[in-house]
C-alpha cells in the first residue's frame, strides 16, 4: 500500500493540540477525518512532533498509509478541500518508501518562537506572537543562549509531566534575531523534551528585559531543577517550521 509525507501548515489556536484527545479536537483528528471524506477510510495520520495546545506550525510533517494510489497533487487539493474550514493547510503530498516515518526517520526538528517587542497591543499578530511590552535586549539574549547550545540535562526547562526516559538533549542551535520590533528566537535538535523551547524562551526573556544575567542562565541550566525555570512563554508564539530527513535512498 503506497504511503504519502504530507507537509502541514496549521493555526493552533482552535486545538486541543497535534494529538487526538478526548477532551477537544485536535489537528491529527482534523486531518484524519478529512482524509476519510476523501478516500472512505479510518487512517492514522503519523505526525513529526506532536505540538502543543495553541501552537502552530508552518512545516510540520505527517505519514500516512493509504489504500490505493492517488497523484500526490489529488492527495493535497481533496484533503485540503475536505480540511476547510479549518486552519490547517496541506501544503504538499509525497510518496516516500515504506520504510519511511515521519517521527522515527526525522533527523532534526526546527522551531521558531516569535516575540513582538512593543508597547502596542498586538491587532494582526493576536494569538500568533508573544508580546512582550518591556524593552528587550535581543544582543543579550543571543549570547546567553549560547550557553544552553549542546548536550546539556534540561531538566530545568523540562515540563513536570513530560514522559521522556531522559532530560538529556542535544541543542543544537539556538539563536536570537531581531527586526525591528519583531525577535524570532530558531532552534535546532533532533528531540525536545516536553514545553523545554517555550521554558527557554521565557527564561531568555528574563535575559532580554536585565532580570537576568546570562550567568543566572547558566545557574538555571546546571540547577537542574523545574523551579529554576524562570518561565514558560505562551503556546501564540511558537511554530514547528520544518522536519529534516536524511536523503531517500538511506531510510
Amino acid at each position: 500500500m503506497p504511503r504519502y509525507k504530507i507537509t502541514i501548515e496549521y493555526d493552533g489556536r482552535p486545538y486541543v493540540g497535534w494529538q487526538r484527545q478526548e477532551n477537544g479536537l485536535s489537528v491529527q483528528q482534523a486531518i484524519e477525518e478529512a482524509f476519510r471524506k476523501f478516500c472512505g477510510q479510518q487512517l492514522v495520520v503519523h505526525g513529526a512532533g506532536r505540538t502543543d495546545a495553541g501552537v502552530h506550525a508552518s512545516g510540520q510533517v505527517a505519514h500516512v498509509i493509504l489504500n490505493k494510489a492517488w497523484r500526490t497533487d489529488v492527495v493535497r487539493d481533496a484533503v485540503n478541500a475536505h480540511l476547510r474550514p479549518h486552519p490547517i493547510a496541506i501544503l504538499a503530498a509525497e510518496v516516500v518508501p515504506e520504510e519511511f516515518d515521519a517521527r522515527f526517520s526525522a533527523s532534526k526538528r526546527h522551531y521558531v518562537y516569535r516575540i513582538i517587542n512593543r508597547r502596542s497591543d498586538l491587532a494582526l499578530d493576536h494569538g500568533l506572537a508573544w508580546l512582550v511590552r518591556r524593552k528587550l535586549d535581543a544582543a543579550a539574549m543571543h549570547e546567553a543562549a549560547q550557553l544552553l547550545v549542546g548536550r546539556h540535562d534540561f531538566s530545568t526547562f523540562r515540563d513536570s509531566e513530560c514522559q521522556a526516559n531522559s532530560p538529556v538533549r542535544t541543542l543544537e542551535r539556538l539563536d536570537v534575531v531581531r527586526e525591528g520590533e519583531r525577535i524570532d528566537v530558531h532552534v535546532s535538535a533532533l528531540s525536545f523534551l516536553h514545553r523545554q523551547v517555550r521554558s527557554m524562551v521565557g527564561s531568555l526573556e528574563h535575559v532580554g528585559s536585565g532580570k537576568w544575567t546570562a550567568q543566572d542562565l547558566r545557574a538555571a541550566l546546571e540547577a537542574r531543577d523545574r523551579a529554576r525555570c524562570g518561565q514558560v512563554a505562551p503556546a501564540d508564539g511558537l511554530y514547528l517550521s520544518r522536519v529534516d530527513y536524511p536523503p531517500s535512498d538511506q531510510l
